[in-house]
């Protein structure tokens, strides 16, 4: 393919990296119209990021089908987490809430579980019925999920705040510890908890043009590379502008940390749903469930690892209407992957709970 069709294909990016330029360029100008102008202006580098962010996931997607599961579903959901922490990181080098991490950690748990998961399988079982899936992945994932939550956004409310950065500490050692199993247990010797063996006639409707032209491994690494850089220089004007859009506007404080875990879930929920109405419930799990896992176990040590570098605490342990959330999802979540098998009832339970959220996070709660 030569440059042309390149740019031509990757046109998402090229805008995307163009809209920065203007962006920097026009801040100032922006910030000094008023907040409805520094609004607009974030909305649509939203868009643009959840654009760039697509494009990042497409060849996360190419990666994943050379590789198979569950490699694959690790790409996919690697790549979301990175584009999350990085939007993270920037947004709280400004004047952002000190609950942006915790909230943050908390919608993507609940866009994951509740709202992929809960969406495909609603769907998949509509069109399938039951589908079925490896239970090992959803009982693995359900207990790291709970052992990293636990660790980190309930125990806190506990931890005196003149010893915060020794625990501090010992979470990211903790969360290290457990990933570094995890994934060893992941792509080792327990890989098969991962994948499904789906039968042959299955296998054969498959299109083999399905994810488009075949592309080597390094165009996608350094396709996906460049699109985070550039998601990254998007994200530090959005926040410029949310918080400037925002402020005095008495919207709940929440609304930003659902921004910022809409556009990480972009991606895979297109992805994951796919999967779903193709009748491979495999891959939806390992996104929704992966993505979720990740998101706690992955951004929880950058983040205090920034705390600890700066000398500034963020609020990590979660409110009461969040931590009975987190328990209402993950114990529906263990009673539902129990068995091997989705159906639209499952999906339906988890999408009433994503509902939920939507309007407690509407309520200001």
């Amino acid at each position: 393919m030569g440059i042309a069709s390149r740019f031509k294909e990757e046109k998402f990016l090229v805008a995307a990296l163009a809209v920065a330029v203007i962006a920097y360029l026009l801040e100032h100008a922006v910030i000094g119209m008023g907040r409805g102008v520094a609004l607009i202006a974030a909305v649509a580098l939203v868009g643009t990021i959840v654009l760039a962010s697509i494009r990042v996931a497409h060849h996360a997607e190419l990666l994943a089908v050379k590789v198979g599961d569950p490699y694959g579903t690790m790409i996919l959901t690697l790549s979301a987490v990175a584009v999350e922490v990085i939007i993270l990181a920037i947004m709280m080098g400004g004047e952002s809430s000190p609950t942006l991490v915790r909230d943050t950690i908390y919608s993507a748990l609940m866009l994951d579980i509740n709202g992929i998961l809960g969406l495909a399988a609603l769907l998949g079982g509509l069109k399938h019925g039951e589908q079925p899936y490896n239970d090992n992945s959803g009982k693995t994932y359900g207990v790291m999920i709970l052992t990293a939550m636990g660790i980190s956004m309930i125990v806190p409310e506990f931890v005196p705040s003149d010893k915060w950065h020794y625990y501090s500490a010992f979470t990211i050692v903790a969360m290290i510890a457990l990933y570094g199993l995890f994934l060893r247990m992941q792509v080792g010797q327990h890989s098969y908890f991962f994948s499904y063996s789906y039968p042959r006639s299955e296998r054969k409707k498959e299109s083999p043009d399905e994810h488009g032209p075949d592309e080597s491994a390094a165009i996608s690494i350094a396709t996906i590379l460049v699109g985070v850089v550039i998601i990254g220089l998007l994200a530090e004007f959005m926040a410029a502008f949310m918080t400037e859009g925002l402020r005095d506007s008495g919207a709940p404080i929440a609304v930003t940390a659902v921004v910022v875990a809409a556009i990480s879930a972009a991606p895979e929920i297109l992805t994951a749903l796919r999967a779903a109405l193709r009748n491979r419930m495999q891959a939806t799990v390992n996104i929704a469930m992966g993505a979720s896992l990740s998101t706690v176990i992955l951004t929880v040590p950058v983040m205090e690892a920034i705390a600890l570098y700066t000398g500034q605490p963020f609020i990590m342990a979660m409110t009461p209407v969040q931590t009975v959330m987190v328990t209402i999802t993950l114990i529906a979540a263990a009673i539902n992957l129990n068995d091997g098998e989705t159906n639209a009832i499952e999906g339906m339970t988890h999408f009433i709970l994503f509902a939920t959220f939507v309007m407690l996070t509407a309520l200001g709660l």
